[in-house]
């Protein structure tokens, strides 16, 4: 009977249907032109937060606009629903309700999005102040979308107090049987609070292993060595470890590179050649410290030569790898020119025989 009611009243729904694909059209049209316009805008903008809004919304613009047509299209069919109780049933008890979720649930996922896209940005603007890594982006966007389900289950007059009872009860005793996991949670948040360790630094831990931070995860610290190697340590073990952190304070590096020139050498003569390298060493590659002055010293005398220590500074460990490489071989060649000698170490060797 209400089937051949709603053919018999197609008319009635001819109106309403209109209304949703004339919203889907302008959802999709906004999208386009309007919504392109404005990120084109907010790229020459100096401040991240308007393309994290919009990046945020873009993919639920279409949906907005739908929801809002299917709105707009339901209250235009009131009347009629009064007089049908099949339809009015159907409005409030789906309609309705479906309204509630898509707009709360669409929302909670756009702010979840804005809000992790805000606290990364936020995070590289503090430098080193403080870090963004998967742990901090995961409680920020379990955070939200528990509150956005939250909103939902009281928008459809589901009781809430229950469920954060059993949460609680449920909680506990995840807590005992997850104790291991959680104690390296806590220990991964201790340990980015503290700035011990953040990721990007270079670092070496007292097991030996040296390399850079990639990430802190919920259980797992992940350190990347020279080599490409992938070291994970527990999150517990990098808290209670001693670590020796190469980028925590000034990232320049200090690079002591020793030479030796043979006892007839004119030490003049070398200080100005070794001079001469090292200016243009340090001017040439971007591996060097600009802000610091490289030097040179005499030392002492070896067994076989004068030794002499040369210091640079790289911006950062791992630096002082090129910069030895090419010191060592452009000082090496501007030695050979000038005629000084890098000598082998010698030993003079005194034999005494004894008459008996």
């Amino acid at each position: 009977m209400d089937k051949i009611w709603f053919y018999n009243n197609f008319e009635i729904f001819a109106s309403p249907l209109i209304i949703i694909v004339c919203g889907i059209f302008f959802g999709f049209g906004f999208k386009r032109y309007i919504h392109s316009k404005l990120k084109l805008a907010a790229k020459k903008s100096t401040w991240t937060g308007d393309d994290a809004v919009l990046d945020a919304i873009e993919p639920h613009i279409v949906v907005w606009f739908f929801l809002g047509a299917l709105s707009i299209a339901t209250s235009t069919i009131d009347s009629v629903a009064m007089e049908n109780t099949y339809l009015k049933s159907f409005l409030n008890d789906y309609v309705s309700k479906f309204l509630v979720i898509m707009l709360i649930g669409s929302i909670t996922l756009a702010f979840g999005k804005l809000a992790v896209s805000l606290f990364n940005s936020w995070a590289r603007d503090q430098e080193k102040g403080f870090p963004s890594t998967t742990m901090f982006t995961n409680f920020v966007r379990i955070a939200i979308y528990v509150i956005g389900a939250l909103i939902i289950l009281d928008a459809l007059s589901i009781s809430i107090a229950p469920m954060i009872t059993a949460l609680g009860v449920g909680g506990l005793a995840v807590s005992l049987a997850l104790k291991d996991t959680l104690t390296d949670v806590f220990a991964g948040l201790h340990i980015l609070l503290s700035k011990k360790v953040q990721v990007g630094d270079f670092v070496q831990i007292d097991t030996g292993d040296m390399g850079y931070v990639q990430n802190i995860s919920w259980r797992n610290t992940t350190i990347m060595e020279r080599t490409n190697n992938i070291i994970h340590i527990p999150n517990t073990r990098l808290s209670s470890a001693i670590i020796k952190n190469f980028d925590s304070g000034d990232r320049s590096f200090s690079v002591k590179i020793p030479v030796g020139v043979g006892y007839s050498s004119n030490l003049d003569e070398v200080e100005k050649v070794t001079h001469e390298v090292i200016k243009e060493i340090q001017i040439s590659m971007d591996e060097t410290n600009k802000n610091y002055e490289p030097t040179m010293r005499f030392q002492n005398f070896g067994e076989s030569s004068i030794n002499l220590m040369v210091y640079f500074r790289g911006n950062r460990y791992g630096d002082q790898n090129p910069i030895i490489d090419r010191f060592i071989k452009l000082l090496h060649k501007k030695y050979a020119e000038a005629g000084i000698e890098i000598p082998f170490p010698m030993r003079t060797v005194i034999h005494k025989n004894e008459k008996k």
